[in-house]
């Protein structure tokens, strides 16, 4: 197990505010909107929640893997002590180590990231931080959405410094092995049976001690700067979908990865179309004559140009008609072109014209005529015995 000393002390799903019980998806659902909620970038200058969501993330990160949480859950389960009676974390953060022969006691060790019996010495102290995820808002035009796009994504957040290149340590300058620990970052109270080891005080459980920091980022390694991501988009992206870019968020903290960068598309409105998938919808209009004779007409494409689309004789006012392949192209499969067809009746004509239009009126069967020839045949059929 790769447990922490924070898995103890901390309640994570009492962090998201969900339930130990909450599945993967309510889990996910609520980090994002506490993360929308307390994202430094929504609340510039507030260092409460700049902390709220370091501390989102970081819940987030542990039981929103499934690996994470089953090991979350066992620690949690089996209390500090692991079914010994007593607290692995004591007084100012120590931690009680078993010192049971080579085998059980580096098991304990391991689990709980404590002391044991350790070969060859190492690094045992805060060890390597996953660095923070990060969420972004990238606004698209519907055709890049469309096709996809490789564009620039700027914000302000957490980078590694550009004066120490992460060190912490000024330039020119390098960190030291700390001498109260050695290196390990821990340091131990021998009493027989037991060893009570504690971070150690000199290096704060790091390890080694930056004795001349960096100006820049004061020895942390990290600064808050404004960063320009490039973002590929993939094809057919649609409206609030997410983009996971890994290793773009936060840096780590003593060696550890970088977290990650989500990015949400919103995507701009077309004037002619719209989406199905990777289908495109537009309306074309016709007139009274080209429904009832049928006519060929031209459809618009994504690409600005047109296709002929024919419609038989007939045609009514509001009926679909498909233009295939010119739709989106995945990848993997183009989609189509989704026509409504709505028939434009004119509202201002001239003579010529109502005169056309009355003499066609005239030799044309009423609808309505139809309608009641239906009705009336429908009615006696049902007066038969």
């Amino acid at each position: 197990m790769a447990a922490q000393r924070e898995w103890f002390e901390k309640d994570y799903y009492a962090v998201l505010g969900v339930s130990k019980d909450a599945d993967a998806k309510d889990i996910t659902k609520a980090y994002r909107r506490l993360a929308r909620q307390y994202h430094p970038d929504a609340n510039p200058g507030d260092a409460a929640a700049e902390e709220k969501f370091k501390e989102i993330s970081a819940a987030y990160d542990v039981v929103g893997s499934e690996e994470k949480r089953k090991e979350y859950d066992e620690v949690r389960r089996m209390g500090p002590m692991g079914g010994f009676g007593g607290g692995f974390g004591g007084p100012g953060g120590q931690t009680i180590n078993f010192d049971m022969g080579e085998g059980l006691g580096d098991i304990f060790g391991q689990m709980f990231g404590g002391g044991g019996r350790r070969r060859g010495g190492g690094h045992s102290g805060v060890g390597p931080q996953r660095g923070t995820d990060l969420e972004s808002v990238l606004t698209l035009d519907f055709v890049d959405a469309a096709h996809g796009i490789t564009t620039s994504l700027h914000l302000t957040a957490d980078a590694e410094c550009s004066g120490c290149a992460g060190s912490g340590a000024r330039p020119g300058t390098s960190a030291k092995v700390c001498q109260a620990c050695g290196g390990r970052g821990t340091t131990a109270d021998n009493q027989g049976f037991f060893s009570f080891s504690q971070p150690c005080r000199q290096c704060g459980g790091a390890g080694q001690v930056i004795e001349y920091p960096c100006n820049t980022c004061r020895g942390t390694g990290i600064e808050r700067r404004p960063r320009e991501v490039k973002v590929r988009i993939p094809t057919s992206v649609n409206d609030g979908q997410r983009i996971r870019l890994k290793g773009r968020g936060a840096p780590g903290r003593n060696g550890g990865p970088a977290g990650d960068l989500f990015v949400e598309c919103r995507v701009g409105a077309h004037p002619v179309f719209t989406r199905e998938g990777i289908n495109l919808l537009t309306r074309v209009p016709v007139s009274y004559t080209e429904a009832v004779l049928g006519a060929t007409v031209a459809v618009p494409t994504l690409d600005g140009g047109e296709v002929s689309l024919r419609i038989k004789g007939g045609t009514q006012s509001g009926s679909r008609h498909r233009v295939k392949g010119y739709g989106i192209d995945n990848g993997t499969k183009k989609g189509d072109i989704i026509v409504t067809i709505d028939v434009v009746v004119p509202t201002d004509l001239s003579k010529e014209e109502e005169a056309a239009v009355e003499a066609l009126h005239k030799v044309l069967r009423s609808p309505r005529a139809e309608h009641a020839e239906h009705a009336e045949k429908g009615s006696r059929r049902g007066g038969k015995k």
